[in-house]
């Protein structure tokens, strides 16, 4: 009862996107599903912090790593926080619990002349499906849009006069991106492949083949079959794509701040990852032009 309560919370008042809900829904299910099958509680109120501390250790002795861990305590926290402010809990046992410490990651991105090249291919044929895919690289790349947004995107979000594109992202919350005359000019004229083949009232941007709603299994196949033909990156799904885009426009001095607009991240901490390129740059043009490195290199 006070899942759904708090998962209707999430939709309505928080208005959370549907994947964000049903990961919420996953985690506190699990904590659940374990303080029940471990120590017979399942009431909330009745949970205390030693049993999620035990909950936790058990995600890490089964093999979890670190920043799935973190995402559960977070929502599970959360959830606490929910039942405080309704009075459920009188006390909150989700306090005391610490994130695990991850390990820096820098994000997996193609080179600008590896995406170039694949926008240069010729098409296989002359099909929609063949027009929709290219396409799909192209705006993955120029805009940093996710891939749900790409999913998302309707033809009353796109604005020819101005090219420029109003994506709907976390949080529903809406952003600006511009794009090219050029890519506009694309955009238009796939319109009127996929008007010709299944009709002018479509609603989303891109379709199947059949003419449904994109799903996310199918961009991410599209996006690394094209990637598989440039590049040995481990990563080859649209975020990596997500990535090349924010790390390119940093390569090339864009101000972070304006990074950060583009891509729709909340705060500018999770912008900063993509200026490892740029230092390494710079370390690159320090050590090879200053003349105490140029000597010490020697």
């Amino acid at each position: 009862m006070h899942l759904e309560s708090f998962l209707k919370y999430l939709r309505f008042e928080k208005r959370c996107s549907p994947n964000t809900v049903k990961a919420y829904e996953s985690d506190i299910s699990q904590v659940f599903e374990y303080t029940s099958s471990t120590y017979e509680l399942s009431d909330p109120a009745l949970i205390g912090h030693e049993h999620l501390r035990s909950w936790i250790v058990d995600l890490v002795t089964s093999g979890k790593v670190a920043r799935t861990i973190n995402r559960k305590i977070s929502s599970i926290k959360t959830f606490y926080k929910y039942l405080k402010r309704k009075g459920v809990v009188a006390t909150n046992p989700t306090g005391k619990l610490s994130s695990l410490k991850v390990p820096k990651r820098l994000p997996n991105y193609v080179q600008e002349s590896q995406v170039l090249h694949i926008l240069a291919q010729d098409r296989l044929d002359e099909s929609y499906e063949s027009y929709r895919d290219i396409l799909i690289i192209e705006l993955l790349y120029a805009t940093g849009m996710r891939r749900s947004e790409l999913i998302d995107l309707k033809d009353n979000q796109i604005d020819n006069s101005l090219s420029q594109l109003k994506v709907v992202g976390k949080g529903n919350k809406t952003r600006i991106i511009p794009i090219t005359r050029t890519l506009m000019d694309k955009m238009e004229a796939f319109r009127k492949i996929r008007n010709d083949e299944f009709g002018n009232d479509v609603g989303y941007f891109f379709l199947t083949r059949s003419g449904t709603k994109l799903y996310p299994k199918l961009v991410y196949n599209v996006v690394r079959k094209y990637l598989e033909a440039v590049t040995t990156l481990e990563q080859k799904g649209p975020h990596t794509l997500r990535h090349s885009f924010a790390t390119h426009l940093s390569n090339h001095g864009a101000d972070l701040n304006a990074i950060k607009e583009l891509l729709g991240h909340a705060n500018l901490g999770a912008t900063q990852i993509y200026t490892h390129n740029t230092i390494e740059k710079l370390k690159k043009v320090y050590s090879e032009s200053h003349p105490k490195a140029k000597k010490n290199n020697r």
